[in-house]
């Protein structure tokens, strides 16, 4: 079946190519009477745009939203929820001498062997220009989540082994959007912008992790036994193209440690059942407990790199060395901080749609 669709209730459907006419998002089962504009949707979108910094890919796009339907008079109406980006700043030129190179690293040969034929013109649609799509749809169920004292926040702990210093959850707020790379160590952060614009010069790209907290979510969400909120979670960071690993809490550190070390021990505070520490991530068993949620993703290196590479024409069936030509982003982490925020909301707000939908019955 398609994997262009997202959600239960909640449901995000993305189209477009990264260098078609447009891309979008269809947003189906929000609920009406949010009040929803145009700004509400920019702001997100501002914050994953490419041209940004000497850190990103120097592709310029405004992504300017249009919201074509399920919005009326500010506020929404219950239907699906329509928005449109033109693609303004398109360069297919560099994508021509190589249309039938499978790049290394990209989804050119696989996506050859699928379909039998691709869009060549910038990873089309397995480029990380789609995205922008989840962006636009997390922006309405971040909206929908803060009116309930839900906070998410994603910020980069770590780029070419570089790693951030523990930030108290106020201060990577604070900080989070203060530099180019969203570290929330400043001092991190200045080492982590020199490495990537060494790899840059170098033709080369750098990854790295990137973590995202959500604070507020009461406990009792998730689906036990195969819908576990972990598990969709998971599912939906590792959809993101450039991401190679999802931890919760502890994640695979968890097996260096012993039980007594691992458990979060229970304790009541003003009627309120709470744990001491938090390696489950603020889940156990699929369900949410109410401690912030921690999610952690391995970011890989750029795969359109300058450097020569060997590779294959997959027409004519013969090896080649190819040099990748273009507009690329030396480091993705940055940018994926928003896209991975996005993700965690939409999952966030289908699941408290469950179970909603439980007593309304």
């Amino acid at each position: 079946m398609p994997g262009n669709s997202f959600g239960h209730l909640f449901r995000v459907t993305t189209w477009g190519e990264s260098h078609g006419k447009a891309l979008g998002v269809v947003v189906d089962g929000c609920p009406a009477g949010i009040s929803l504009s145009v700004a509400d949707i920019q702001h997100e979108l501002d914050r994953r745009k490419p041209g940004t910094s000497v850190i990103t890919s120097e592709r310029k796009e405004p992504d300017e939203v249009m919201i074509l339907s399920g919005v009326f008079e500010g506020k929404t109406t219950g239907t699906p929820i329509s928005m449109l980006v033109w693609n303004r700043d398109v360069d297919s030129r560099p994508y021509e001498a190589m249309k039938h190179i499978a790049r290394p690293g990209q989804a050119d040969y696989t996506y050859q062997m699928k379909y039998g034929l691709r869009d060549y013109r910038g990873g089309g649609r397995a480029s990380g220009r789609e995205t922008l799509a989840r962006v636009a749809a997390g922006a309405i169920a971040r909206k929908i989540l803060a009116s309930r004292n839900i906070e998410i926040v994603g910020h980069v702990v770590e780029i070419g082994g570089i790693k951030a210093r523990h930030v108290p959850p106020g201060e990577i707020k604070k900080n989070v959007d203060t530099n180019e790379v969203r570290c929330a160590d400043p001092d991190a952060a200045v080492q982590m912008q020199e490495l990537i614009k060494t790899v840059k010069r170098e033709g080369d790209s750098v990854g790295g992790v990137v973590e995202v907290i959500v604070t507020g979510v009461p406990p009792g969400l998730g689906e036990p036994v195969f819908d576990k909120l972990d598990a969709e979670l998971a599912k939906a960071l590792m959809s993101i193209g450039a991401v190679k690993g999802v931890e919760i809490g502890k994640g695979f550190r968890v097996a260096g440690m012993r039980g007594s070390d691992m458990n979060d021990e229970f304790y009541i505070d003003a009627g309120r059942i709470k744990a001491r520490t938090n390696n489950a991530g603020g889940i156990l068993g699929g369900i949410s407990t109410g401690e912030p949620i921690i999610c952690r993703l391995a970011v890989k290196p750029t795969s359109s790199i300058s450097k020569p590479q060997r590779s294959v024409d997959m027409n004519r069936m013969e090896e080649v060395e190819l040099r990748i030509q273009g507009r690329h982003d030396p480091c993705i982490c940055p940018r994926i901080v928003p896209v991975a925020e996005a993700m965690v909301a939409i999952v966030i707000l289908d699941y408290m749609m469950i179970a909603m939908s439980y007593k309304m019955l």
